[in-house]
């Protein structure tokens, strides 16, 4: 991420970070949540939910969150990037919806980075949006989130001082 001059990232919540079912976050995800934000690496939770969870969810991770968000509006996307003082050109949106998530960055005129959901334990309107994705995307699939892991991995490595390994890729 840093590689590529992404220093701030919109983070999704609910079966991006953590199981919508569970509300447990993988081992994965919160390794690579670690590794990204010792890296220098900043972070904003863009969410649709609205319930005091999702606070409280922030609270515990000590990130900054916009609730409420109204996805894909762009306007949340906005006041996640003046919470963290952080131009567009340095942002990136990773979340596993395409309707809300991905319309919503780009909207903003931010990229995205498209997940695949943790569980497919799923709200009833967001099921039939999943629907629709499927159409959309057809063969392609979005990254697994474990992959996160790997990611992590990478971004530290491009992060560590000189002579300490070379990353392959940094995003």
């Amino acid at each position: 991420m840093l590689g590529r001059g992404y220093r701030a990232v919109l983070l999704d919540i609910d079966n991006t970070i953590r199981a919508r079912d569970t509300h447990q976050v993988p081992r994965d995800v919160g390794l690579w949540l670690g590794r990204a934000r010792t890296a220098g690496v900043d972070f904003c939770l863009v969410s649709n939910n609205w319930h005091s969870d999702v606070y409280q969810f922030a609270g515990e991770l000590e990130l900054p969150i916009v609730a409420k968000a109204m996805k894909p509006v762009p306007a949340s996307f906005m006041v996640a990037l003046r919470k963290l003082k952080a131009p567009r050109s340095e942002a990136v949106v990773v979340g596993d919806q395409l309707a809300t998530d991905v319309l919503g960055a780009h909207l903003a005129g931010l990229p995205a980075y498209m997940l695949q959901p943790l569980v497919e334990q799923d709200l009833p309107h967001t099921l039939l949006l999943r629907n629709a994705e499927r159409v959309i995307l057809g063969d392609r699939k979005p990254e697994p989130a474990v992959h996160m892991r790997q990611a992590g991995d990478e971004l530290a490595a491009s992060c560590a001082p000189a002579g300490a390994g070379s990353p392959s890729s940094s995003e």
